[in-house]
């Protein structure tokens, strides 16, 4: 790496300059994604290429005031809602919990820094994450927690159409963010939006939990839960900045708490 280019990847360092440039108070910022299927009209790595532009942008704006650093991203994680779909990749929930858990190991045995925050690309994650987190900090004494950006992009949440997978939030920010990838005629072929009472009876509601997938015709149009023909490039710019402004807040509380984690 030349030493004119400042970076704040871990990959970037060299072992010489781990110790120099880290520290405890050092927050490492662990991007997770998905590779599954996201509709006809986004990638596969749709989950991947957002969780990595949120850490990103995250770094950009609050790397040097809460000395953060990003880990290299993991790919492929829990998507088993999606397995009906070619191309989809997930691992069990055996497999991901004992990959998380060596990764742990494996920060707190080979860096100083002491703090993680995982940005989760992918909503399927959410409740593994959660009690990952429990042994993360019982097991490795790492302060950890859990970014859930895709939670802060909705908006909208009382709208019509409930934003789950491949609707207006992500389409959008794919097109802010990796235009290309986006097939912008397939989504003039979706339906109109629909089933907004079973997608909250069925995902949404706190009170009860279902196993449901991305093929049911009662909650899902071609794999997508919410209304991708309304997506913007403008709208995923709002969405990506709001994102990135209420990262700093959950930064400031991390090292809030690892002070009274040592106390």
């Amino acid at each position: 790496m030349p030493q004119d280019v400042p970076s704040r990847s871990i990959g970037d360092l060299t072992y010489l300059d781990i110790s120099k440039r880290l520290q405890a108070s050092s927050i490492l910022c662990l991007p997770i994604g998905s590779i599954e299927q996201h509709g006809p009209h986004l990638p596969l790595n749709t989950d991947i290429v957002l969780a990595e532009e949120f850490t990103r942008r995250i770094i950009a704006r609050w790397g040097d005031t809460y000395d953060l650093w990003q880990l290299p991203t993991q790919a492929i994680s829990l998507a088993r809602e999606h397995e009906w779909a070619a191309g989809t990749l997930s691992l069990s929930v055996k497999g991901l919990t004992e990959l998380i858990h060596d990764l742990g190991r494996e920060i707190a045995r080979s860096l100083p820094a002491r703090n993680l925050a995982v940005i989760n690309g992918h909503g399927g994650n959410r409740g593994i994450l959660e009690a990952l987190a429990q042994d993360l900090r019982a097991d490795f004494k790492l302060n950890v927690c859990i970014l859930h950006p895709t939670t802060w992009a909705d908006l909208h949440a009382a709208a019509k159409t409930p934003e789950i997978h491949g609707g207006k939030n992500e389409t959008s920010m794919m097109l802010a963010t990796a235009p290309h990838l986006v097939r912008v005629d397939e989504i003039k072929k979706l339906q109109a939006a629909s089933g907004a009472d079973a997608v909250r009876a069925t995902i949404l509601d706190q009170s009860v939990t279902w196993p449901w997938t991305t093929n049911e015709k009662a909650i899902a149009d071609m794999g997508i839960i919410g209304d991708a023909k309304s997506a913007s490039t403008e709208f995923g710019k709002q969405l990506l900045e709001k994102i990135t402004d209420a990262a700093g807040g959950v930064f400031k509380q991390l090292l809030e708490r690892q002070q009274l984690l040592r106390g």
